[in-house]
């Protein structure tokens, strides 16, 4: 009888797993970075990223569940476990590497300087300025390793961009440092804003995941699949505009990052 029922129970447990009970990739975004990610309407998360990572999912056989977290955030929930992956136009640097696993990038993205529409026109003319960038971002750590060089003043830390945008609209912050797609969208949406000058950094975006992740692997075979079918190309098109320059990361299969 005990024979019966274990073989009963591991049947059952068979046909469950065959039946689709699939796993959840747990995936963070910050919510107010659009065309990268955001909430419509509904309170349903879109954009550039989040149309990747559902296609990751989909390519695994995973369902995702996407949480809302501030940018600063991610980090945290990367390292300690809490999520599985983290999006939100997120820079590989070296000094991340170090704590964090990235997958190859898939956009290669630039700095801006942003003024209210009568401010200054170049970085040069911010001597003694206040500054302004979004906490834990690469904006950020421009500003504080630039300072010397171009002598800027107060410098402000702000969890959401929202805010930072609007204190520059209305004078609190004289420019802030920030991804040039963000700040280019936000302009056509929030009068007063202006891009005054690009900053070339080399940056490019990737999937944050914990370092050692076991999942690394098949989040990076799924874009690397992405770029060669032509489905990054599309979402490019999409969510940004126009083709991918030929060469670079969005439609350029490359190897994960090493520290």
């Amino acid at each position: 009888m005990k024979k019966t029922v274990l073989a009963a129970v591991a049947v059952l447990t068979a046909g469950l797993s065959s039946a689709g009970w699939a796993e959840t990739l747990q995936v963070g975004a910050y919510p107010s970075n659009p065309p990268w990610e955001f909430k419509n309407e509904q309170s349903e998360f879109e954009g550039f990223e989040v149309d990747v990572i559902r296609e990751v999912a989909k390519r695994n056989g995973w369902e995702v569940e996407i949480q809302d977290l501030g940018f600063q955030a991610l980090f945290a929930a990367t390292s300690s476990g809490r999520i599985d992956a983290a999006i939100s136009s997120i820079t590989i640097t070296a000094e991340r590497l170090q704590n964090q696993a990235f997958t190859q990038p898939y956009y290669d993205a630039a700095l801006v300087m942003v003024t209210s529409t009568d401010g200054p026109e170049t970085l040069a003319e911010l001597e003694g300025a206040t500054m302004g960038g979004l906490a834990s971002s690469t904006g950020e750590t421009w500003i504080q390793e630039n300072t010397g060089d171009y002598k800027f003043g107060d410098y402000k830390s702000y969890p959401a961009q929202q805010n930072l945008l609007l204190d520059i609209v209305n004078g609190r912050v004289t420019a802030g440092v920030s991804d040039y797609l963000g700040v280019a969208f936000a302009a056509e949406q929030m009068e007063g804003l202006k891009i005054a000058e690009r900053i070339r950094t080399g940056e490019q975006y990737a999937i944050m995941m914990p370092k050692g992740s076991d999942k690394l692997e098949a989040v990076n075979d799924a874009i690397s699949a992405m770029k060669e079918d032509g489905t990054m190309a599309a979402l490019y098109e999409k969510w940004i505009g126009g083709t991918p320059v030929e060469g670079s990361s969005t439609i350029t299969v490359t190897d994960i990052p090493k520290p």
